[in-house]
């Protein structure tokens, strides 16, 4: 793979985290607003709206993977699931052994979690179903 088509995946999946980030956070206003959900259920909602959302974009425009779906969604939510552990690995560290702010340790967690969601969607999620041998 090229740098350059490598640069375009990378860009398309930052923008889809963009996006994803304006639908979940809307589909969590959304319910406070118009279904009076308390914050748990409005935040459990948005943030599958948002999963659901990034997959569908992700699967095609990203990585245009043609597998089977259900297979590549279950893998999408485990990548996620782990992904939300190095975030939040990574926040509770710059806290409590770093003391950075706890703002900026929100703010910093994106990177690895960004990271580590794009390399586990690409290898993990979406890879490629080896060529069989004839």
């Amino acid at each position: 793979m090229t740098v350059v088509r490598e640069f375009d995946r990378v860009t398309r999946f930052l923008a889809i985290g963009v996006l994803n980030t304006f639908v979940g956070l809307a589909t969590i206003y959304l319910c406070k607003w118009a279904l009076e959900t308390g914050d748990v259920i409005s935040n459990m909602i948005g943030y599958t709206v948002g999963l659901i959302n990034s997959f569908a974009w992700n699967r095609h425009w990203t990585f245009a993977h043609s597998g089977a779906v259900l297979p590549a969604a279950m893998r999408f939510v485990i990548v996620f699931l782990f992904a939300y552990a190095v975030n939040l690995a990574t926040v509770l560290a710059a806290i409590h052994v770093f003391a950075v702010n706890s703002y900026l340790a929100h703010a910093l967690a994106i990177a690895p979690y960004t990271a580590f969601f794009y390399l586990g969607s690409k290898y993990f999620a979406f890879r490629s179903a080896p060529a069989r041998r004839r």
